[in-house]
């Protein structure tokens, strides 16, 4: 007899839990921080906005919402080949950067709680959100007879530490995008429900207003900490910040474009509306934005993809390492001097842009 079921070709720690994706520069990343810092920070200038803010995490819209309905019990199997393969893999990344929100802000509300107790709350209640997320993710790709062990992605691995207004910077922009790509997905189900392949996006509504209200808690500590945002390093931290994050999501997003024609989407459209959206959004706490406006923004995204598609083939090649290296040198070169370019490019000043609109 024919196993129709068949697994895609993933390695596994043991039968049917997965060896997490190795990580590289495009990989979502696990963080540490300075929480002695933190514990000291003086959020009295704005803790009128996060008081606001705890009582909407204490009030938990959210806490009937996982739960998975009569519409997962059912077969999968007709999601197969690269097409399976795909929708493990956009799981896989999801849970994995939800389940790194979730050991953070544990850790944080855990380390700075005697303290700073509004902001160790905010965290804990951030990081209960963040574990209903990852598991979720998780218990969907049980569907598709594959899991993670979070407990080994903990200890497996690598932190990366930012001291925290660096955090601040790299999560609001996570939340926000996050926002941004769960309701854009989910605006485009809803009106095409022929393209909801799988019950999981119907979540995605509320889901984002998680990620919306974690997004706006560190909006509101940014403005706790004024000097975070008033000087000529703020600019350049924020410029830094927004273009890693739309690098990271516009590369990876464009390598998996074939998951999201699956939902009727197209991968390049999708990101540069997703893009947008959360750089004008930003605008609104950082004192500068990206001019994602200017058509050399993309073209220069696009000449990094089509570099890193060589890059993959030069590394799929039979052609022998040196040999690769020098065919690589160029392309890594053209993406810094892209990337560079972007970087340098005039962004908008919000003080000035916000007068002009006043």
């Amino acid at each position: 007899m024919v196993d129709t079921l068949k697994k895609p070709e993933f390695e596994e720690l043991r039968p049917g839990i997965k060896i997490p994706a190795k990580e590289t520069i495009l990989t979502p990343r696990f963080y540490t921080t300075d929480f002695d810092a933190m514990a000291k920070m003086d959020i009295s200038v704005n803790e009128d906005e996060l008081q606001a803010i705890l009582e909407e995490f204490r009030a938990d819209y959210n806490r009937h919402h996982f739960i998975r309905d009569d519409e997962f019990n059912q077969s999968w199997e007709h999601i197969d080949g690269e097409k399976r393969r795909l929708f493990i893999e956009f799981l896989e990344r999801s849970c994995t950067a939800e389940f790194s929100g979730f050991l953070l802000y544990k850790e944080l509300g855990r380390r700075i709680k005697d303290k700073n107790p509004v902001l160790a709350e905010c965290f804990n209640l951030m990081s209960r959100d963040e574990a209903r997320h990852a598991g979720f993710l998780n218990k969907a790709m049980s569907d598709f007879n594959m899991s993670l062990d979070l407990g080994f992605l903990t200890q497996s691995r690598k932190y990366t530490f930012f001291e925290p207004k660096f955090i601040f910077y790299a999560t609001y922009l996570s939340e926000k995008i996050g926002y941004w790509r769960y309701i854009t997905i989910y605006r485009h189900l809803e009106a095409h429900p022929e393209d909801r392949i799988y019950p999981i996006f119907r979540f995605f509504e509320n889901w984002c207003q998680d990620e919306n209200r974690h997004g706006d808690f560190f909006d509101a500590v940014m403005k706790a900490q004024p000097q975070m945002l008033n000087d000529w390093k703020a600019k350049l931290w924020s410029r830094f910040f927004l273009l890693s994050v739309f690098v990271t999501m516009f590369l990876n997003d464009i390598q998996r474009a074939d998951f999201y024609a699956c939902l009727g989407l197209d991968a390049r459209e999708y990101d540069i509306h997703v893009i947008r959206k959360t750089n004008e959004t930003a605008g609104r706490v950082f004192p500068v934005i990206l001019d994602v406006d200017n058509p050399e923004f993309f073209d220069r995204l696009d000449t990094c993809t089509a570099n890193n598609a060589k890059l993959a083939e030069i590394a799929n090649s039979k052609a022998p390492k040196l040999v690769q290296f020098f065919q690589k040198l160029p392309l890594y070169v053209s993406n810094v001097w892209q990337l560079a370019r972007l970087y340098l490019m005039k962004p908008i000043d919000m003080v000035q842009f916000q007068g002009v609109v006043r």
